[in-house]
């Protein structure tokens, strides 16, 4: 229905729920139709708009997940191509399988975040690592369930997979 009425309002054909609200209730099976009125107020459509384009989404996501990774151990894709000549590191990779199969970095641990605490136990104490996901969000959440769990030597890609293929190996597949 969503899906018609913005089909509707596009081609400008037949009456669109502009000031209205469809409410369905699917254990009754029935429909209800409420007269929505115009906020002034509104920061989309009121007098005064101060939203008047989409946001860019993906700086949006990065920003909320920038603030806690401060506080928590990075380490830069130059300095990880270094110590990764000198093995001696593990890149502990929290992304999901799909996007492994996409781009990776040759001898990562595959560890879905969600499977991180299952997991633990296979995560080795003994070695350095540096988690990383597509961007850095999944991972510092990843880095500090870890030094949570008293693993110590552990820290987060900065800007994960994206910034390893934009700063070191641009010929890898980006998605």
């Amino acid at each position: 229905m969503q899906a018609i009425e913005a089909i509707k309002l596009i081609v400008g054909l037949g009456e669109p729920l502009t000031g209205r609200l469809l409410y369905f209730d699917a254990l009754k099976m029935t429909f209800r139709e409420f007269a929505v009125r115009r906020d002034p107020h509104c920061p989309v459509c009121g007098d005064s708009p101060t939203i008047t384009e989409p946001i860019d989404y993906e700086a949006f996501c990065q920003a909320r997940g920038a603030a806690p990774a401060q506080t928590i151990p990075a380490i830069s894709v130059q300095d990880l191509k270094e110590k990764l000549q000198d093995n001696k590191v593990l890149v502990l990779d929290v992304r999901e399988p799909f996007e492994h199969d996409i781009a990776r970095i040759e001898g990562s641990l595959l560890v879905p975040l969600g499977e991180l605490s299952s997991h633990i136990n296979e995560i080795p104490r003994d070695k350095e690592i540096v988690v990383m996901c597509k961007s850095g969000t999944r991972s510092a959440k990843a880095t500090e369930f870890l030094r949570q769990q008293g693993v110590q030597n552990v820290y987060n890609l900065e800007g994960g997979i994206n910034a390893w293929a934009e700063k070191i190996d641009p010929e890898m597949a980006r998605y």
